[in-house]
């Protein structure tokens, strides 16, 4: 399981201990991430294989939209740091009226 860091990464993928790095298939959907991309930046777990993680991430953070990617295991960390954008993004519900 991988270590949870409270805040964004300091090194880059190439600095990391590679004993530090979860293998890609260690996470599951839904899960909270970083990713490097240009730095790190918010994302969640799409899928996952023994390679590689597709994420859903924020590409900045002056954007409220979204990018989809993969990643391989050195450029995602886990994250528990909250991202309103991303984070509960299947717990929102629209309520709808039947027609009359």
């Amino acid at each position: 399981m991988p270590s949870w860091m409270t805040s964004t990464p300091t090194v880059t993928p190439p600095q990391r201990d590679p004993a530090d790095v979860a293998p890609a298939e260690s996470y599951r959907p839904a899960d909270p991430v970083w990713v490097y991309r240009d730095g790190w930046r918010a994302g969640v777990i799409e899928a996952a294989s023994p390679r590689a993680v597709t994420v859903t991430y924020r590409p900045g953070s002056h954007h409220r939209g979204t990018g989809v990617d993969t990643f391989t295991a050195p450029y995602v960390t886990s994250r528990d740091a909250d991202d309103p954008t991303l984070d509960n993004r299947g717990l929102r519900l629209v309520r709808r009226r039947p027609a009359a």
